[in-house]
Formats: C-alpha cells, structure tokens, sequence
C-alpha cells in the first residue's frame, strides 16, 4: 500500500513537473484570449481584434501598449504555425525557441492584416493636413466572394505584387516647386520672375516584391462593401502610396438569393405533397439542416418564413434575417382517365369554378 502511495505522488510530481515545462513562459492562448483547441480562423480573428486595439501608434499615452502589441505578435506567430503551435503546447515558449525561427515579440503580422498604415491611425493620420505632400493613386479591385464566406466568415489571403522603392546611385532633382526671384538690374532697377526650384534627393527605383494580405470576410458584409489597405496602392517615388481598396463582389448562389439580411429560395414540391403535406430538409450555407414540416395544403406561389435562418447582421452577428421559401408544384405530366377525374372531384368536393382578372394589376 505504502509503494502504491508512493508511486501516485512520484506520478503527481512529474504531471506538475511537465506542466511547469510546458506553462513556462508567455501564455500565448490567453494573451489571445482563445481556447487551447481554438482554430486557425479564430486565431486570425483575435489577433485581428486585438492588435487594432492594443497598437501603439493609437495608444501613445499608454507605456503598455508596445509590449502588449508585441506579445500579440509573437502568440500569433507561434499559435498560427502548426509546427510552433505543436511543440508549444507540449514544451512551452522555451521550446518554440529551442526549435529556432521564433521572433518572441519581433514578428509583426500588423502589415499583413491592414496595410503599412494599418487602418486610419498612426502613420495614415500624419498624411492629414499635409496636402502639399503628393500622393500614388489608389488601387480598387473586386473581391469575389461566396455566400458560404459572408455567412460563416473567413480569412482570404491575396498576393501582392508591390513595387518598393530602393535607394540606387546618384541623385535626382525631387521636390521641385516655382519660387519669385529677384534679380538687380541697376540702382533703383530690379526684375522679379518666376523659376523652377529643386532638390537633389538620393535616386531610386521601384523593385517589385511579393507581399500577402490576408482579408477577414466578416460575417454579414454585402456586395459592394470596401475593405481598405492603407498605403498599399500605387507609389510616387517623392510622396506617398495610395491605398489599396478590395470591394466584396458577392458570387452567385445556386440554392439562395440575398436581400439585405434575408435569404430567399425556391422549392419544389409534387402534387401530393402539396395536398398531403410533406416534411423535407433545405440544407442551409454553413452545413446545418433547415427542417420544414407542413400538413396542410400548399398551394402553387405559397410562402412560409423561417426566422432566424436569414444572414447575421454585419454589425451584430448575434442578429439574423429571415429565410423565405416560396413554394412551386409539380403537376403531373400526361392524361388521366375519366375514372380517375371523377375520383378527383369526389375526393376534393369541390365545384368547377373560373375567375378572369388582371393579374398585374396592384
């Protein structure tokens, strides 16, 4: 019994030593605030979420801030590599650092997700009030997007071929502007006239170079919605790059149609079912199952609405839509006998009726 006992404390010490091992460090989960079996997309979503709030150009008063931004960089480097994540979760950050390639703090993958300005602060807001400063032309592009994507949300990446301007030999005139010069021509006599004034700056030359963006398609985003990257347009070689504007094209679906934050579809139905009743399942865009049950007669153009089976709403995603279905009837094809008309009349005991109207009028 006393070996037995001493055996669950020797196997407790090495359960607390192996913890000790693995906790060692930086607790990138927390500092994210995910779960340990958190997925890649909620990884993303939290960095995201955090890093525009915790990032120091908009935290100037808070001595905090670069250090909390930079241990947000370094969980999303960690957690976001399968490899780093693996051996963190069995060894801690001394082991990630053990494996090697590990920035602790170093890495930034602000860029990635906003832009070199990120999103309207820090170096984005220095280029207000300074209109003399020239700037590149910004770049729109469509972003072909599913509907599966609006509805769960997701990460795209995009690779960027971004022209980069290096320093090279020699000098260029830059910064040119017309200034008044005055020139003495003799006592009392002078002339004023306008000339062309430069600078001689370094030289340099745009080299392309591979950048990647990664997009968050928000839950709830529309057609048409634009997602800026900030400095990522067009450069001008004495000023500053335009931005870069993705906007949401949403793509075709083939069993919905959106509008607004409702769906709307089409279904199918035989004859008997539509006397009958019926129950079927509408498979809906994130894989569940829509269950519709009726047991009464549904008629060609008739519509039920399910609520809170539509899309999340872009600004609160605890919201939902409708799902409208509108009900079409297969009548079947081919001739019936005059047995089986007058089994149809006896069965419905309803008495032969014709209404002529203006269906288009309102």
């Amino acid at each position: 019994m006393a070996s037995l006992r001493c055996g669950n404390v020797l196997l407790v010490c090495l359960l607390l030593s192996a913890l000790l091992v693995v906790f060692a460090g930086r607790d990138f989960y927390k500092i994210l605030g995910v779960k340990r079996d958190a997925s890649l997309r909620e990884i993303k979503k939290a960095y995201r979420k955090l890093a525009m709030k915790w990032h120091p150009d908009k935290n100037t008063d808070d001595p905090q801030a670069q250090e909390k931004f930079q241990d947000l960089g370094a969980a999303y480097e960690v957690l976001s590599d399968t490899d780093k994540r693996k051996t963190y979760d069995q060894h801690g950050e001394d082991g990630v650092k053990k494996m090697g390639g590990f920035n602790g703090g170093g890495f930034d993958p602000f860029e990635s997700f906003f832009g070199g300005f990120g999103f309207g602060f820090g170096g984005g807001n220095q280029r207000q009030g300074q209109n003399e400063v020239p700037k590149g032309g910004n770049i729109v592009m469509d972003l072909e997007v599913t509907l599966e994507e609006l509805y769960t949300g997701d990460f795209v990446e995009v690779l960027r071929a971004k022209p980069v301007a290096e320093t090279t030999s020699g000098t260029r005139k830059c910064n040119c502007r017309m200034e008044m010069r005055t020139t003495q021509l003799g006592p009392g006599r002078f002339q004023m006239m306008q000339e062309e004034v430069c600078d001689d700056c370094p030289n340099k030359k745009f080299v392309i170079k591979d950048q990647v963006l990664e997009i968050e398609i928000e839950q709830g985003m529309s057609d048409g919605q634009e997602y800026p990257f900030v400095a990522e347009g067009e450069p001008h070689i004495d000023g500053e790059p335009g931005d870069l504007i993705f906007k949401i094209k949403e793509l075709k679906h083939k069993i919905f149609e959106r509008r607004g934050d409702d769906l709307y579809t089409n279904v199918t139905i035989s004859l008997v079912d539509a006397l009958t009743g019926f129950d079927i399942e509408i498979p809906h865009l994130d894989g569940h199952k829509v269950n519709v049950h009726r047991d009464k007669v549904t008629w060609p153009g008739a519509k039920i609405k399910k609520k809170n089976e539509g899309m999340p709403n872009y600004n609160d995603n605890t919201k939902k839509g409708n799902l409208v279905i509108t009900f079409d009837v297969n009548f079947p094809k081919g001739e019936l006998t005059q047995e089986q008309k007058d089994s149809i009349k006896t069965l419905l005991n309803q008495a032969s009726k014709q209404t002529v109207y203006n269906g288009l009028q309102v």
